[in-house]
């Protein structure tokens, strides 16, 4: 939709939008004074209602302008494929059986590496989780990491700046290790094809130096949170041991779901298995996620329908900057754009240098620890956690702080090693 009027609304709402992301934790205060309107104001207090509700507005103000059916028009013409896998792949990498299964692994090593416990599983889950994602996709490991870590790292005891010292670390490392393959990292995928990148070049190019970043990130998080660690989390808990088989057709789906991930068909065909396999299993699961993960979707959901109207603004400035500024510039656009958004422009710029992609892709991974989004599976992991922090609400501030020394190792990761 190129009607100017259109594009101006789009980008000022898209501000707004931004804007609200980091004021979400006052509505969430001023829930608490104004206990009247409290339903109103926790609504708009949670960050994963923020672009989804911006983007129902921008539908609303594009029907007064420009009629109802160009607005629903540019509304399904969007790709919604990723918002329907997030949602999909959270409520089966959160399901017990699944969760156990991993939880059991980690446990395993944590015992016998000789360092207490729950250091060794809490470095697990910031380290070796966030890698494990460029084989299960970044929003599953996202998943796993955060329900993994929530009940160690993430309470109401541990002081509120090394949790989001914890957060911010998670995020970028999320980010970042994913780019081991082709596929897993979305900002990866959306130039792999287009660039002729596969797996054994992501590893050889990217891969490498951000496994560096992640096992530094995550050992220096681990020094620091050494004091205010829970009890890690066991695989054996007072629940029922959920049967080898059942835990089988739990790890076959989800397996399924990520090779089609990029096929709504298959993969929405799968879960409704999953569903249809849970309930008739019903003892050996925990209540599934549906409504955070709706949440996330709903989130990503309005991210596509605001982000696909600032092409206009972003696509210039990422077309006009050389190498290195284009790494920096993609560092700091990804702030307050999803990065997978700011490589898909990069794959449009005709005649774009081997340095300027691989400038463009690593500013873009480095940085999507940064904000919520920044990075596509960030609002699930806000989504899982928040009720660890005060107001149950993650600043945009704080994590913006907690993510800035991990991104700063990143960056360096990927312009020196």
């Amino acid at each position: 939709m190129q009607e100017p009027a259109i594009q101006y609304i789009a980008a000022g709402l898209f501000a707004v939008a931004l804007i609200h992301t980091f004021a979400a934790k006052q509505f969430e205060r001023l829930s608490h004074r104004f206990p009247r309107h409290a339903g109103l104001f926790h609504l708009l207090g949670e960050v994963e209602v923020v672009f989804g509700f911006w983007a129902i507005v921008l539908v609303i103000a594009m029907a007064l302008v420009v009629g109802g059916g160009p607005a629903l028009g540019y509304a399904e013409s969007r790709n919604y494929t990723e918002p329907l896998f997030v949602f999909v792949v959270m409520v089966v990498a959160a399901s017990r059986p699944v969760l156990r299964t991993v939880m059991s692994g980690v446990s395993l090593i944590a015992r016998v590496v000789p360092v207490p416990t729950p250091m060794a599983s809490a470095w697990l889950g910031l380290a070796a989780v966030p890698l494990l994602g460029s084989l299960v996709t970044e929003p599953a490991a996202m998943t796993i990491a955060a329900l993994m870590l929530a009940p160690q790292i993430f309470r109401p005891q541990v002081p509120e700046a090394v949790k989001y010292l914890a957060l911010g670390v998670l995020f970028v490392n999320i980010s970042i290790g994913g780019t081991l393959t082709s596929y897993a990292a979305p900002p990866v995928l959306m130039v792999a094809s287009t660039w002729q990148w596969d797996s054994a070049f992501m590893f050889a190019t990217f891969g490498w130096k951000a496994a560096v970043a992640v096992l530094a990130n995550a050992t220096v998080a681990t020094f620091v949170l050494r004091k205010h660690l829970g009890a890690a989390p066991s695989a054996a808990e007072a629940e029922a041991p959920v049967p080898p088989a059942v835990a089988l057709v739990h790890l076959v789906l989800l397996a399924g779901i990520v090779l089609f991930a990029h096929h709504p068909v298959a993969f929405l065909g799968l879960f409704l298995m999953f569903l249809g396999f849970t309930q008739a299993y019903e003892r050996h699961q925990s209540p599934l996620i549906i409504k955070e993960a709706l949440l996330v979707g709903f989130f990503l959901a309005g991210l596509v329908v605001l982000g696909g109207m600032q092409q206009w603004w972003l696509e210039p400035v990422v077309s006009s900057l050389e190498p290195l500024a284009l790494f920096f510039g993609a560092l700091g656009l990804t702030a307050i754009t999803d990065n997978a958004a700011l490589t898909y422009l990069g794959s449009l710029i005709a005649n774009i240098s081997d340095e300027s992609k691989y400038m463009l892709v690593a500013g873009a991974v480095a940085g999507g620890g940064l904000t919520v989004i920044a990075n596509a599976p960030n609002p699930a992991g806000v989504a899982l956690l928040k009720r660890g922090f005060s107001d149950e609400t993650i600043g945009a501030g704080g994590l913006l702080l907690g993510a800035l020394g991990p991104t700063v190792v990143a960056a360096a990761a990927f312009m020196l090693l």
